[in-house]
C-alpha cells in the first residue's frame, strides 16, 4: 500500500534552516508529483510546493526564495529545504500525492 513518511522537522529559531524528508513506497515513485502542504493550528491546509517526475518545481508564493523541494527518484524520496524559517512558517508539513499522504512533521518557529 502508499506509504509516505516524513521526517525531519523539530524547534528553530527565526531565521533558521531545516531540511525535510518523505520517504516514499508502495507506487512507482518517479511516475507522481509529489507535494509538501502544511497546516498550522486553526487555519485550513496550505498547498506549499510541488515536484513534478523529471523535476519542474513550483510554490506557494509565502514560501518563494526560501524554500526549495527537491527528489531523489532513485531514493524514493522527496525533500523540502526551508531556509530563512518564520514564526508564520510554523505548521504541520505533510508530504502528499494524489494517492496517499503521510502523518507529518511538525515545524515550530520561535525564539
Amino acid at each position: 500500500q502508499v506509504q509516505l513518511v516524513e521526517s525531519g522537522g523539530g524547534l528553530v529559531q527565526p531565521g533558521g534552516s531545516l531540511r525535510l524528508s518523505c520517504a516514499a513506497s508502495g507506487f512507482v515513485f518517479s511516475k507522481y508529483i509529489m507535494r509538501w502542504v502544511r497546516q498550522a493550528p486553526g487555519k485550513e491546509l496550505e498547498w506549499v510546493a510541488q515536484i513534478t517526475g523529471p523535476g519542474r518545481t513550483t510554490y506557494n508564493e509565502p514560501v518563494k526564495g526560501r524554500f526549495t523541494i527537491s527528489r531523489d527518484n532513485a531514493k524514493n524520496t522527496v525533500y523540502l529545504q526551508m531556509d530563512n524559517l518564520q514564526p508564520e512558517d510554523t505548521a504541520m508539513y505533510i508530504c502528499a500525492n494524489t494517492i496517499g499522504r503521510g502523518q507529518g512533521t511538525q515545524v515550530t518557529v520561535s525564539s
